[in-house]
């Protein structure tokens, strides 16, 4: 087991936002989260990050407990060099060239020296298609081409889970098949994913796992053919119906 989240909760304002949910990631798992809008999908990711702090909860990562409450903030960056995180909106310095956006964190928090963080910069690049992007700003780029920048500046750090919060739904719908193309491609690499997505065709064919999520809550867990061929909850087959339809 590489990842296993236990009883993570979290409140805003007084108001449940995570109710006690569980989770366990085994190395080259892929999960899609998936879920109506305000149902807890990207509280949940950014916990498990410490974007936000959870009321409680605890995380297994490579054999070490955490807690996700108490967590120091020692703990947290020695879980973040493990880890990367691909936002809805890239996220990317504006000021700074695509090669700039993703060797800083190389240079910056792994003080690595700047020849060999543009090397795996570059690799990482090439990864996603935008090589021959090097000296562009990211005003001169398409959406789509943003957050291939993300996904590579995720990359360069070498993470054992790339966490994504929806990250195509910013983009033009002619845009997102370059960016899922990226993701599929990671996927058959054999990445370790969390993706909070609505694209359904990603959940059902490139993801292993679903879990799917409403009020804060797990309603169904499994397998993602099962769960799309043989949901065993109601409000999960509500809500494949009501997605096919769209």
């Amino acid at each position: 087991m590489m990842l296993e989240i236990r009883d993570v909760h979290k409140q805003f304002d007084g108001q449940d936002v995570l109710r006690g949910i569980s989770l366990e990631v085994n190395k080259g798992d892929v999960v899609a989260i998936l879920g109506p809008s305000g149902s807890g999908k990207t509280t949940f990711l950014r916990c498990l990050n410490f974007l936000e702090r959870a009321d409680r909860g605890q995380m297994v990562f490579d054999g070490e407990a955490f807690d996700l409450h108490t967590a120091t903030k020692a703990d947290i960056a020695r879980i973040r060099k493990k880890t990367a995180f691909v936002f809805q909106n890239y996220n990317l310095f504006l000021n700074k060239t695509v090669l700039q956006n993703v060797t800083l964190g190389l240079t910056v928090a792994a003080k690595m020296k700047r020849a060999q963080a543009r090397d795996i910069a570059v690799a990482a690049l090439e990864r996603v298609g935008m090589a021959s992007k090097l000296d562009s700003y990211p005003n001169q780029l398409s959406g789509g081409q943003q957050q291939r920048v993300a996904i590579a500046r995720g990359l360069a750090s070498s993470p054992e889970i790339i966490y994504f919060d929806e990250p195509t739904s910013a983009l033009d719908p002619e845009l997102i098949g370059e960016v899922l193309s990226v993701m599929r491609q990671l996927a058959q690499e054999g990445m370790t994913m969390l993706v909070v997505t609505h694209e359904m065709d990603f959940a059902r064919n490139v993801s292993s796992k679903v879990l799917f999520m409403e009020g804060g809550s797990v309603i169904e867990e499994g397998p993602s053919r099962e769960f799309f061929e043989h949901p065993r909850q109601e409000r999960s087959r509500e809500f494949i119906r009501t997605i096919l339809r769209k």
